[in-house]
């Protein structure tokens, strides 16, 4: 059923004052086929609604919004090294993170307490504690939002890159991800020396298996970050921008205690969090919007505020770490 001028505050993590021109929940992917054909709707730009975590939305949504309400977990095949995993789109992340740690399957643990759905992820390629989707993303089904074909797109289709896709370049904003299958291996390869993770493992007494890892990632999460149901917010809203060894080099030679993780091809990754803080950001509002008092990264709402106030406090924060350190920052989340 198609509704009109919904309010979408309560259904993207940031809590941002929004509302639908038009809205629609998808719970088959087969209902796209009757979108497509209206001629009324067709005629609309449409947007895809996951689970609102990576995204930052206007005041008012022109056109059709397709709430990705798609369900459903599943084994669908294993050889000597693996099983492969199904799940829905708007399957949630971390629920569908627990339930393959339930039933003995590791390798998904360093992603465990991701807010969004499962749709998302690859859109987003999201990661965390040195563990990418990419890492295990087998294959997804996609439908066009022009005429409803159908199309699976394997690992190497999708062009994942550091929280990038095919989905956020060429494609965007002309599929809607069904389902995803993911190949998780049945030897655990464990991803524990990123972060505080090694040291949450020994420190809470917990075991060196997925689960256990899970259970880490979790604890360290809790600590660090807000709760989206408590304070509005889109996690880690800048990425961790790449520079050449050359200019990494430079910027530890006046600041010895820069954060960097070395990548391939002779760049480093820089700690975008710490680059805000030394830059006088954490726990510093601008309105309503602020940056979290305990992660520096986290972009959140006091309450009230709107697209104007996220992108002017984005602007600001970008302009202090340029002039501090001469790097160009990005943010994490979609923009409608």
């Amino acid at each position: 059923m198609i509704e009109s001028d919904v309010d979408l505050s309560a259904r993207n993590t940031l809590r941002l004052t929004a509302r639908a021109s038009r809205y629609v929940a998808v719970h088959d992917p087969a209902e796209l086929s009757g979108l497509c054909a209206d001629p009324e709707l067709a005629a609309l730009p449409w947007h895809v609604l996951g689970g609102g975590s990576n995204l930052v939305l206007p005041d008012v949504v022109d056109g059709l919004t397709l709430q990705v309400e798609i369900k459903g977990r599943r084994l669908v095949g294993e050889d000597e090294h693996a099983v492969y995993v199904a799940a829905g789109g708007g399957e949630p992340w971390h629920d569908f993170v627990m339930w393959t740690l339930a039933q003995g399957w590791g390798g998904l643990e360093n992603l465990a307490l991701i807010p969004g759905c499962v749709g998302a992820a690859p859109v987003q390629n999201i990661g965390a504690y040195g563990v990418e989707v990419k890492d295990t993303l087998f294959e997804l089904s996609a439908y066009r939002l022009d005429g409803g074909a159908k199309r699976v797109f394997s690992s190497a289709d999708c062009r994942f890159a550091y929280r990038d896709s095919v989905f956020k370049q060429e494609e965007a904003g002309r599929w809607l991800i069904a389902e995803v299958v993911f190949r998780l291996p049945k030897r655990p390869d464990l991803h524990t020396n990123y972060g505080d993770i090694d040291a949450e493992l020994v420190n809470a007494g917990l075991p060196r298996t997925p689960a256990g890892v899970a259970q880490a990632v979790i604890n360290v999460r809790q600590r660090k970050l807000p709760d989206p149901a408590v304070i509005g917010n889109a996690g880690s809203f800048f990425k961790n921008p790449v520079v050449p060894a050359a200019q990494r080099d430079a910027l530890v030679a006046q600041h010895p205690q820069l954060v960097s993780y070395l990548m391939p091809g002779e760049h480093y990754k820089l700690a975008a969090g710490w680059l805000i803080e030394q830059a006088g950001w954490k726990g510093r509002r601008l309105g309503p919007v602020g940056m979290y008092e305990k992660q520096a990264l986290v972009l959140v709402n006091h309450g009230g505020a709107q697209r104007a106030d996220v992108a002017a406090l984005t602007a600001a924060v970008q302009a202090d770490v340029m002039a501090r350190f001469g790097v160009q920052i990005e943010p994490e989340p979609v923009w409608w």
